[in-house]
């Protein structure tokens, strides 16, 4: 893999510390589009489609690029069981620091079932009571000379699918620390965050457009510039230094970095699977704060990594590094400012 070119004198981070779920899973794909019933019984088929958890796949994005003169830490947990050791050898290969990561005896690898629907929506069963589950406030403390080791030069991600109580330990963590603080969360989950003070502890905030429509009580019907606005008017209550990002599918993504909206349409693809494009664009959008882009800058190399991510049937589409987002930005005559050229190696 060939990482980003950092640009001279600008690359802010040289690590990231995140907690979030790990877990594989696969997908089912049905007959017919109408919602699986209580008690229906239905054909389908399951595909061959690879399924990861969130924190695997953002920081998979931002260690290939980054390269290995970037460490990412990851907090978490595994069972002692033929997922949880596929993973963590997938996870070292990518060059992941697994120090933080236990397996665990009494608890399995979290897993899913994603059901497809022939339109292409869907939705996931997943197991509630996995060893993700028990990542708690202790395990994340477990990190902390990591977070002495890169005081002032590092990222906090605190992602989905582990416990609350261990994400606010890693973001207050962070605070001490001096990191950038990144998050995301389910819908169910920005409610929550919203209606405590966990958002005051946020510097960069990732949602999806059902996600900023939850978490100011709106319809994600409304056009999404109108969801993505009420979102950051949101945020300014809470954080007003928030910069907020909130993709919309085929309709790109927008940037609220302080001061304006920035919008980024979607680049056109043949998509074999948007699953998992939502945390292609977190990690590509990481890892170009990392190597010192604007928000609105690094918003366009998390646009790039999201739709080629896409071309995958695989929610990690692993053949994504500095070169191939080249050729990609090239072949969709994207545009690009002069710095995110020069990460990417272009002229």
């Amino acid at each position: 893999m060939t990482p980003l070119d950092p640009l001279p004198g600008k690359r802010r981070y040289d690590a990231l510390i995140g907690t979030g779920g790990i877990g594989t899973g696969m997908f089912f794909a049905l007959n017919g589009n109408h919602t699986f019933g209580r008690e229906e019984s239905r054909t389908g088929r399951f595909l061959e489609n690879r399924d990861y958890a969130k924190l695997h796949i953002i920081t998979h994005y931002v260690q290939t690029l980054m390269g290995p003169g970037f460490k990412s830490v990851l907090v978490g947990r595994v069972g002692n069981d033929d997922a949880g050791k596929r993973l963590m050898a997938e996870m070292t290969a990518t060059g992941l620091n697994l120090d933080h990561v236990r397996m665990l005896d009494d608890a399995q690898t979290m897993n899913c079932i994603c059901l497809v629907y022939p339109d292409g929506s869907g939705g996931n069963l997943t197991v509630g009571d996995s060893a993700c589950t028990k990542v708690d406030p202790a395990a994340v403390q477990e990190a902390e000379t990591d977070f002495i080791a890169f005081e002032g030069r590092g990222i906090a991600l605190a992602a989905p699918e582990v416990p609350l109580s261990a994400r606010i330990e890693l973001l207050e963590l962070a605070t001490g620390y001096r990191f950038l603080r990144a998050a995301s969360f389910t819908s169910e989950e920005i409610r929550m965050a919203r209606d405590s003070d966990m958002l005051s502890k946020i510097d960069v905030l990732f949602l999806n457009r059902d996600e900023a429509a939850a978490l100011t009580d709106t319809s994600a019907e409304r056009p999404p510039v109108e969801v993505a606005q009420a979102a950051v008017d949101a945020v300014r209550k809470v954080q007003p230094a928030m910069s907020l990002l909130v993709t919309a599918g085929k309709d790109g993504s927008y940037a609220w970095d302080g001061q304006q909206l920035t919008h980024a349409p979607a680049c056109t693809v043949k998509a074999a699977s948007a699953a998992g494009a939502g945390d292609a664009f977190c990690g590509g959008t990481l890892a170009g704060l990392a190597s010192g882009l604007t928000l609105a800058e690094a918003q366009q190399l998390g646009g790039l990594t999201g739709a080629l991510s896409a071309t995958s049937p695989h929610t990690i589409n692993a053949e994504i590094d500095r070169i191939s987002l080249a050729v990609f930005a090239q072949e969709q005559g994207a545009e690009l400012s002069a710095d995110v050229k020069a990460v990417l190696g272009m002229r």
